[in-house]
C-alpha cells in the first residue's frame, strides 16, 4: 500500500507541477504508450519514464504505465532495461457491420440463434438445457448500457452495485479515469445489444429468452459514445473486473465478454488478460470482422476464447424467420460463416463459431426511443459463447479458463469448409474460418465435469 501511495503521489507531483519536458522534432507526433515492466512500478522506474513523455496512467496490479509521448520515443522506452513491453496505445472498435430494423416482434419467442446453439426450441417454455446461469457474473466490457436499459431487462439482472465506467486513454485524452453512472446513459447501443444475448430481453409484454437468462451482468463501459476505446481503458476494465473475482465476488464463476478489437495486440492488454486468468476469470472476446485480413485483438490472444460469426440458411425465408424452429439434431449442412467472420491467420488462435449474422435485440438509433434491429457482427457471436460459458461455470463452479476453451473446442460440432447461398447471396469459407467448429450449449455443458 505505501509503495502504491509513493507512487501516486509521485504521478500528481509530475503533472501538477509541469516538471515534465517533452521535445519532439515538426512532424513527430505525440501518441499514447502502454508499457509493461518487468518489475513492480517504484518511483525510479516513473522518474526515467517522465524523460521521454508525460506519465497519464499507472496500473500497479499488472506493472502497466501508459505515457504521452513522441511517437520518435517509442524506441528508446522498449529499449529501457526495466520494460518488457511497449507499444502505441491500441485503438478498439466494437460496432457491429450492419444493421437493419427489426419492425415486428409480435408474440416474442426463442429467436433462431438461441435454437441454434440448443439452449431454447421453438415456442415457449422452451428450455432445452438444465441451467439458467444462476450465481454466474457475465462482466460486459463494452459501451454500457442505454437509459432505458430497464425497459429491456429486469432490473435484478444487471449488477448496479460493480457497474463502471472508464474514460479517457489514447495518451492524448488524458489519465484513464472512472465516470461515475455514465455506464447507463450509452447513446450507441452496442452494450444493450449484448447484453440482450445474455439475458434476453423484453418487447412490449413478451419476454424473449437469453443464454443464461439467470446470470448477472456487470456493466462495464470501456468504449465511447462512437463504440470505439483504446486498450490502456480496456485493461483498466479488465483489471477492475478481476479484482472483483478476487475480493467480493470471490465465491461466484466470473465470465468476461468482450465483443471489441483491434489490429494488433496490446502489451498492457495482454498483461490484464493474464492478471485476469489468474485471478480465476474466464475471458470471451469477438474474433473481429476483417474477415481475410485475419483477426483482431484481444480474441486473437490464445488465452481469451474466441469467437467466429455463423449464419444459418433459414434466415430471411419468411416473414416470421427469426423466431422459426432451427431442425433438431443441429446439422452443420443448415449453417454457414459469415463472409466478415475474421479468418484464422499465423499466431492467431480461432476456437468456435456462434451465431452472429442477424441477431435480434434493443437497439436505439434515436435517444429515448424504443426499438429493436438485427445486427451482424462477431459482437454479436461472443454474447452467446460466453452465456455458455456462464452455463458451464453454473455447472462447475471451479471451471478455469483452459478448461472452457478445452471443452467448447471439443464438444463443438465440425462444420467443413464449403459454400451456402442464403437469400440470394453465397458464402464461401475455408478451414481457417471456422476454428473448431459450432458451439452448442447441450454439448458443451455434456462435457462439463
Amino acid at each position: 500500500m505505501k509503495r502504491r501511495f509513493l507512487g501516486w503521489v509521485f504521478l500528481a507531483v509530475l503533472l501538477a507541477a509541469g516538471t515534465v519536458q517533452i521535445s519532439s522534432a515538426p512532424g513527430d507526433r505525440m501518441i499514447g504508450i502502454n508499457v509493461v515492466l518487468n518489475a513492480d512500478i517504484v518511483p525510479y522506474h516513473l522518474s526515467v519514464l517522465g524523460q521521454y513523455g508525460k506519465v497519464r496512467d499507472i496500473v500497479y496490479e499488472i506493472q502497466g504505465v501508459t505515457l504521452q509521448a513522441p511517437e520518435s520515443a517509442l524506441p528508446e522506452v522498449q529499449r529501457l532495461p526495466f520494460v518488457l513491453a511497449a507499444n502505441p496505445d491500441a485503438e478498439r472498435q466494437g460496432a457491429p457491420i450492419d444493421t437493419v430494423a427489426a419492425t415486428n416482434f409480435a408474440n416474442g419467442l426463442s429467436t433462431w440463434d438461441l435454437d441454434a446453439i440448443n439452449v431454447t426450441d421453438y415456442w415457449f417454455n422452451n428450455r432445452q438445457v438444465a441451467y439458467d446461469g444462476t450465481g454466474v457474473y457475465v462482466a460486459v466490457l463494452d459501451t454500457g448500457l442505454l437509459d432505458s436499459w430497464r425497459q429491456y431487462f429486469p432490473q435484478e439482472r444487471i449488477a448496479e452495485e460493480y457497474a463502471k465506467s472508464f474514460g479517457g486513454g489514447g495518451g492524448l485524452n488524458g489519465a484513464v479515469s472512472e465516470q461515475p453512472n455514465k455506464w447507463e446513459h450509452d447513446q450507441n447501443s452496442h452494450g444493450t445489444h449484448v447484453t440482450s444475448t445474455i439475458l434476453g430481453y423484453k418487447f412490449g409484454g413478451n419476454p424473449v429468452n437469453g443464454v443464461a437468462p439467470m446470470a448477472k451482468v456487470i456493466p462495464v463501459k470501456v468504449l465511447n459514445q462512437n463504440g470505439s476505446g483504446w486498450s490502456s481503458v480496456i485493461a483498466r476494465g479488465i483489471v477492475y473486473v478481476a479484482d472483483l473475482k478476487a475480493g467480493p465476488l470471490a465465491g461466484n464463476p466470473v465470465v468476461i465478454n468482450m465483443s471489441l478489437g483491434g489490429g494488433r495486440l496490446d502489451a498492457v492488454e495482454k498483461a490484464a488478460i493474464d492478471y485476469a486468468i489468474a485471478k480465476g476469470v474466464i475471458i470471451v472476446a469477438s474474433a473481429g470482422n476483417g474477415g481475410n485480413y485475419g483477426m483482431g485483438y484481444p480474441g486473437a490472444y490464445a488465452p481469451v476464447i474466441s469467437v467466429g460469426a455463423s449464419g444459418w440458411v433459414g434466415e430471411w425465408t419468411s416473414g416470421s424467420w427469426w423466431y422459426a424452429n432451427v431442425p433438431d439434431p443441429t446439422n452443420p449442412a443448415d449453417f454457414y460463416v459469415g463472409s466478415f467472420s475474421a479468418r484464422q491467420k499465423a499466431n492467431q488462435d480461432l476456437d468456435v463459431l456462434a451465431p452472429g449474422t442477424w441477431v435480434v435485440g434493443p437497439y436505439q438509433v434515436n435517444s429515448g426511443q424504443i426499438s429493436y434491429y438485427y445486427l451482424q457482427g462477431t459482437s454479436m457471436s461472443s454474447p452467446h459463447v460466453a452465456g455458455i460459458v456462464a452455463l458451464m461455470a453454473q455447472k462447475n463452479a471451479a471451471l478455469t479458463a483452459a478448461q472452457a476453451e478445452s471443452i467448447l473446442e471439443a464438444s463443438a460440432i465440425y462444420l467443413a469448409p464449403g459454400s451456402r447461398t442464403v437469400a440470394g447471396v453465397t458464402y464461401t469459407w475455408g478451414a481457417d474460418a471456422t476454428g473448431a467448429g459450432l458451439a452448442t450449449a447441450d454439448a458443451a455443458l455434456a462435457q462439463t465435469p
